[in-house]
Formats: C-alpha cells, sequence, structure tokens
C-alpha cells in the first residue's frame, strides 16, 4: 500500500478520495482519527493510500483532476 495524497486540508481529501472512487481505484484514508489526538487543529496530515498495483493509474486521475500539486512523492 502506497501514500498517494498527505494533507490537512478536508476538502482536498474528499475530492480525491472522490476522483478515485469515480475511477474505480480503491482508496484508504489514514490518520481520519489522529484529528482527535491533535485536538482538531489540523497539525497531523491525513493520507490516502492506495494498493500498489493501482498507483501510477491513481497518479494519472489525479493527476487529470488538477491534483498533481498534492501527489506524495517520497
Amino acid at each position: 500500500m502506497l501514500t498517494i495524497i498527505a494533507t490537512t486540508n478536508p476538502v482536498t481529501l474528499s475530492f480525491a478520495e472522490a476522483v478515485l472512487k469515480s475511477e474505480g481505484i480503491e482508496s484508504f484514508i489514514m490518520d481520519q482519527h489522529q484529528s482527535l489526538v491533535d485536538g482538531s487543529i489540523g497539525i497531523i496530515p491525513r493520507r490516502i493510500c492506495v494498493l500498489n498495483e493501482d498507483y501510477e493509474e491513481a497518479v494519472a486521475a489525479l493527476e487529470a483532476a488538477e491534483l498533481g500539486h498534492e501527489i506524495y512523492r517520497d
């Protein structure tokens, strides 16, 4: 499983998840409950992860949706 986006912006997170879902790419939100730990001030980024075999297709889908600048590149 690979991280494709890491963000503290809930709108970006929701939009990216919708884009991936519309392309039939299964994604998983990691760290979404950490906001309870950080006091809901948004300092811990939430991550969208996809399966390794879906990564390239997910990158292409997010770039087509103009979210290329949000892609996590480690």
